[in-house]
């Protein structure tokens, strides 16, 4: 492991941002917080893209790594300590001035930081509390923040990080335990869960109500508490007297701030590193969002680029349309009503990647079809391929006053070319179709032919680099 401290801050930022983009865990949608008077930037609850191109094309937050050093060996990341790979870290001051510059210039609504662990979690997650201080009270900055949370810190301090960030996620990296085990032995899934539990007792005690005290070491702050020598540094020295008490004071930070991660926790699973099925996944997110009160689980399809008879081989695809249709399952878990066990068995552990996972339940479930738009319940509509939320809330409100027809529905937004197998319009099918599943099945699998190509061979997305180069005059 070669470690380059004397590298100019665009050196640093090229071999941090890249290193980052392997973590997928960073949409920032789930808090509203306006511009205040003497304070740069806001935050709006939307979704937020990942980073931004070389020609100034915003994409929106600042996706770096703290540091790529790393005591960890975990044989499917690529800032693993055995690597033999150039190692370098931003300072607290540096990640200010890049993420004010950034946003100046429009090209960034936030931060997305997270980091390897130098010496141990606590004295990283140490740099990254000082970082986020200096960037909040220093630099005043009011826009959004996500940060990573390492298990194994004290939980003093990621409360403290907890104040100032917007979101943090804590990657629970690996379905299984066993797989966790096998591939990273120095993390464990007990640490992992209990920084997970801290964060959502954390974000369920602050409410509105303003400030509360949690995690194992809170007894030890009081608001008349001064800051220890280690967070003091250059710019918080220069600042005025009264100024620099308030600053090295450990109560929470101003009150725009004073919430507790008030955009929720995620978390991000990888896929493919190794061989659990689809169902020990979904089961998995399923439980994070029962008894964690997850906002997201992500799922990074594994990219293989470390050499290990315990890793697929060099050179093997990245599942990315496994990883497309567990984000599809993923989303009928949290909007639509189904649960793991429906989509899902033992028995069936793995979903057909050709088809969409409601489509696939559907065709399983031919018995409940066809569905009459007219007098179907909610709960129901939801369950027809082609028919999403919104259309399906359109579809109850419009037939209190009229009946409707298929003409109807596709100026609903009903996806007819795919719902047209599953409903009838006043007790008619749209066409003469047979309601059998290799019949239906054949057909579904026409209609994706070409963007299930597509989204298997990374055709129609990837993720950008901080530096890209898409030759645009």
């Amino acid at each position: 492991m070669t470690i380059i401290e004397d590298l100019s801050l665009e050196e640093k930022l090229t071999i941090l941002s890249d290193a980052a983009k392997y973590d997928v865990a960073c949409t920032s949608s789930g808090v509203d917080r306006k511009g205040v008077p003497g304070a740069m930037g806001n935050t709006a609850a939307c979704g937020i893209c990942h980073s931004f191109s070389a020609d100034g094309r915003c994409i929106s937050l600042l996706k770096i790594l703290y540091t790529n050093e790393c005591i960890y060996d975990c044989k499917y990341c690529v800032n693993r300590k055995s690597n033999d790979t150039l190692r370098t870290s931003f300072t607290p001051e540096e990640i200010c001035e890049l993420t004010m510059q950034f946003y100046r210039r429009n090209y960034i609504e936030g931060l997305f930081l997270s980091s390897g662990i130098k010496k141990n979690p606590t004295q990283t997650m140490e740099e990254i509390y000082i970082a986020l201080r200096l960037l909040r009270e220093v630099h005043h900055f009011n826009g959004y923040i996500h940060v990573k949370a390492i298990p194994g810190a004290d939980p003093y301090i990621i409360e403290m990080v907890g104040y100032l960030a917007d979101r943090m996620s804590t990657n629970l990296e690996l379905p299984t335990a066993a797989g966790l085990q096998e591939l990273a032995p120095n993390k464990t899934r007990k640490t992992i869960l209990t920084s997970m539990r801290q964060i959502q007792l954390g974000i369920g005690q602050s409410g509105s109500s303003g400030i509360h005290r949690i995690g194992t070491a809170g007894d030890r702050l009081t608001g008349a508490s001064a800051m220890p020598a280690k967070y003091v540094t250059k710019e918080l020295a220069e600042l005025e007297p009264v100024e620099r008490d308030k600053a090295h004071s450990l109560i929470v930070p101003p009150s725009n701030h004073s919430r507790f991660v008030p955009a929720g926790q995620s978390t991000q699973m990888i896929v493919g590193a190794t061989e659990e099925n689809d169902y020990q996944i979904l089961a998995v997110a399923q439980a994070l969002y029962h008894k964690f009160e997850m906002k997201r689980v992500f799922y990074s399809a594994y990219v293989a680029l470390n050499e290990d008879s315990k890793l697929p081989a060099l050179g093997t695809k990245p599942p990315l349309l496994r990883e497309h249709r567990l984000y599809q399952a993923d989303w009928l878990l949290r909007f639509y009503g189904f649960q793991a066990e429906e989509l899902l068995s033992e028995e069936r552990p793995n979903f057909n990647v050709y088809l969409d996972p409601k489509c696939e339940w559907a065709l399983r479930h031919l018995e409940s079809f066809p569905v009459e738009v007219n007098t179907a319940p909610y709960p129901l509509l939801l369950r027809v391929p082609g028919i999403g939320v919104k259309s399906a809330r359109r579809i109850l409100m419009a037939r209190k006053t009229t009946r409707l027809t298929f003409e109807n529905l596709k100026r609903i937004g009903v996806v007819l070319k795919r719902a047209h197998y599953f409903i009838t319009c006043g007790g008619r099918m749209m066409f003469n179709t047979k309601i059998d599943e290799d019949y239906i099945t054949r057909r579904l699998l026409e209609l994706d032919r070409r963007k299930n190509w597509e989204l298997d061979y990374d055709v129609t997305f990837r993720q950008l680099s901080l530096f890209d180069d898409y030759n645009v005059k």
